[in-house]
């Protein structure tokens, strides 16, 4: 094992204790919990990791919303925070490269004259979205043309897909194929509008912790670690990302 400074230790646990922030609503990333109430998945196991590099005991947090987990680490109340990275956020908190991309996509109803995903951005189309999820807020900032129609959860913004007739739904791929299965003639488009990048946040302050952590998330991706949990938890939709280079200090 590398050489881990003091500061690092010192920013990300105080008192020998690694406080790690996860977004519950992330059902790719959070896939349920253990028997003591503990949140299980790929991100949970990813901050295991952490810790474990780190040689100190951990402590989850299951947050409801995304505006907590970014709140934990940008207040320090966490170590870390697993949530998806976005320039937005970045005003915040300091991410690390991504450790995996979620395919974010558009399902469209049946009868729909809508074909590709490039015939969405177009004027008078309403578009149904989690409001500030993370493929949210990248439609917030590259939409043109079409409208974007928010609700509070996916679950939500399924119903207002319906409920409104509205012209497509935003979300991630794996959701929105549990979402077809409910819709009658409804569509898939092929491809995606973006890659939703998954990454670990830290208080901005916290310079040689992102250092460390950014370390960390390279060698997940290059020992092989995110793939076998992708495959432990069987959830699709999800890749390691790409490779960034190495951080040089660890």
């Amino acid at each position: 094992m590398n050489f881990i400074s003091p500061e690092v230790r010192s920013q990300l646990a105080p008192q020998g204790i690694l406080s790690a922030a996860v977004y519950l609503g992330n059902f790719l990333l959070v896939t349920g919990r253990s028997s003591s109430g503990e949140p299980t998945g790929i991100a949970p196991d990813i901050c295991r990791a952490i810790a474990e590099r780190l040689d100190v005991n951990l402590e989850l947090l299951g947050c409801e919303t995304q505006d907590e987990v970014v709140e934990s680490a940008a207040s320090g109340r966490c170590g870390i925070a697993l949530v998806g990275s976005d320039p937005a956020r970045a005003k915040k908190v300091t991410f690390t490269p991504a450790y995996v991309e979620l395919e974010s996509s558009y399902l469209v109803p049946e009868h729909s004259s809508i074909v590709d995903i490039s015939q969405v951005d177009q004027p008078g189309i309403r578009i149904a979205s989690f409001h500030k999820s993370a493929y949210d807020l990248w439609l917030q900032r590259n939409l043109k043309h079409a409208t974007l129609v928010h609700a509070d959860s996916v679950i939500a913004s399924n119903e207002l897909f319906l409920k409104e007739n509205l012209d497509a739904l935003a979300g991630l791929k794996t959701g929105l194929i549990a979402a077809a299965e409910k819709i009658p003639g409804s569509r898939i488009l092929d491809g995606q509008f973006t890659g939703i990048q998954q990454a670990i946040a830290t208080k901005k302050s916290h310079l040689e912790s992102i250092e460390f952590l950014s370390s960390c998330v390279y060698d997940f991706i290059s020992s092989g670690l995110v793939n076998e949990l992708i495959k432990k938890y069987q959830v699709q939709g999800v890749a390691a990302a790409p490779l960034h280079p190495k951080s040089s200090e660890s």
